[in-house]
């Protein structure tokens, strides 16, 4: 039996990288932890776990096919885990980035319960955001 802790890391097959660099760090709060950027590759530190940014044009990328778009994403969603989690503060730092999100609702995720905020990036990803367990306020 595995004994699993949680999300290591994802990886996102990219389009505009400086449009994602933007969001994910200026937006979200990641930071950059590491760029190997001969093969296209550009790792982001968010808590615990990476966001991987790998660009379609770049050495990684080129072996993933055709870009991710409308029709062709890479992924459904991801969730992102935030504490304190203030919704109204949440959606007033997005909105000053120009970022519409959708509105908080009580989904469950891995501890349970709890609100929980969708957006998407510059490329259409859809990130959830998830505050702990617990009703919303």
């Amino acid at each position: 039996m595995l004994n699993l802790q949680g999300l290591d890391h994802l990886v996102l097959r990219v389009v505009d990288l400086d449009a994602m660099l933007r969001f994910y760090v200026d937006v979200l709060g990641c930071r950059v932890e590491r760029r190997q950027d001969e093969i296209g590759l550009v790792q982001l530190r968010a808590g615990r776990s990476l966001i991987d940014l790998v660009p379609v044009s770049g050495k990684l990328g080129r072996m993933g096919g055709a870009a991710p778009g409308v029709e062709g994403r890479n992924l459904d969603h991801f969730c992102l885990r935030v504490e304190p989690f203030n919704a109204e503060e949440i959606h007033a730092h997005l909105a000053s980035h120009g970022v519409d999100a959708g509105k908080t609702e009580s989904r469950y995720g891995a501890e349970g319960e709890g609100p929980s905020i969708y957006l998407s990036d510059p490329e259409g990803n859809v990130v959830e955001l998830k505050g702990p367990p617990g009703a919303l306020p």
